[in-house]
């Protein structure tokens, strides 16, 4: 009696899923077998590349495998995400993701060609830094308070610069002003290191900036540092106040840096990057070479990592929306 075609359409079904399970696992035994390409949205400079090159040179030593750090800036970092969101999801295709991206990105850009939940897998959440509000020394304040007084006595006449309208500290100087019910006029930059140049030059009057572009010009007594943006003292700044402790309660941002992968990247690569990332920030010399940059290391689960973005991401929606920030 010949057999129904339907236990064929079955065993056929069967034989795929086992095979794929088989190729999966062979994938992941001898992974990583050639170099990984880990992406940078961002150009040459900055957090984002210092951190991603200093990750790769230890995860390369573990691994016996080059890590390549490629940077692909342009488009508000839109350019080198989508790039990881379309690559091969193999484990050889990086991306070294930063609260602009994958968090701010979606609040502000209602076209944005990937959805940061769905088309990644999260890996590990590799550090964090709280901004710094910075002014310049001839404004004459040396607190928060006294900086909201000016402000409000001078509704519009106070410019803060930022990297560029949609980006990081645009919005976190506008969640600012919501809270402290004041009014200033936006300056935007191609850059952190122009907006601090022209704050120095007294063209802008304040900028959230990231520790390392601000602190040295703190220390040389050319800024005032007036606060820092995270819930507690930064151990990089540990005598600046936070806004949450300067009138603000609760006020609580931090800039952050974390390697995700492509959708559909097999769990059991995940887990071998993840094992292998958390192993490296733990090593004393990757650790000082990052925390030399005013730069928090954490190191979590994919879990504890996708459940941050997810906070992140409604943090800076609700942001944007009260803002009535949009990039077209």
């Amino acid at each position: 009696m010949p057999v129904p075609s339907k236990y064929f359409s079955f065993a056929s079904l069967a034989f795929a899923i086992v095979a794929s399970i088989a190729g999966n696992t062979a994938q992941a035994d001898d992974y990583p077998s050639r170099p990984i390409h880990l992406i940078v949205p961002y150009s040459t400079g900055g957090s984002a590349d210092a951190t991603a090159r200093v990750i790769a040179n230890q995860i390369g030593k573990a691994t016996g495998q080059t890590i390549v750090v490629e940077n692909r800036g342009g488009g508000a970092s839109i350019v080198g995400t989508e790039f990881v969101n379309k690559s091969d999801p193999d484990g050889y295709t990086l991306l070294l993701g930063q609260s602009g991206p994958i968090s701010i990105n979606p609040a502000v850009y209602k076209n944005l060609p990937y959805d940061p939940v769905r088309d990644f897998a999260p890996i590990s959440l590799t550090s964090t830094y709280p901004y710094i509000m910075v002014v310049n020394r001839s404004l004459g304040v040396k607190t928060v308070q006294e900086f909201v007084a000016l402000a409000k006595s001078k509704p519009g006449a106070l410019n803060y610069g930022t990297t560029g309208v949609g980006a990081s500290n645009h919005l976190l100087t506008e969640l600012f002003d919501l809270k402290a019910g004041i009014k200033m006029t936006h300056i935007p930059y191609r850059g952190t290191a122009l907006a601090v140049a022209d704050l120095v030059a007294g063209q802008v009057q304040v900028v959230f900036s990231d520790p390392i572009s601000a602190l040295q010009l703190v220390h040389s007594g050319m800024l005032v540092a007036l606060a820092v943006t995270s819930k507690d003292r930064s151990p990089v700044a540990p005598d600046v106040p936070t806004i949450s402790e300067s009138g603000y309660p609760g006020f609580d941002v931090v800039a952050w840096h974390g390697i995700l992968a492509p959708a559909k990247t097999p769990p059991e690569i995940v887990a071998k990057l993840n094992a292998e990332i958390v192993r490296a920030l733990r090593d004393p010399d990757t650790k000082a070479q990052l925390e030399n940059q005013a730069i928090q290391v954490v190191g979590s689960s994919p879990q504890e990592f996708a459940s941050f973005i997810k906070q992140d991401l409604a943090i800076w929606k609700d942001v944007a929306d009260q803002a009535k920030i949009e990039v077209k």
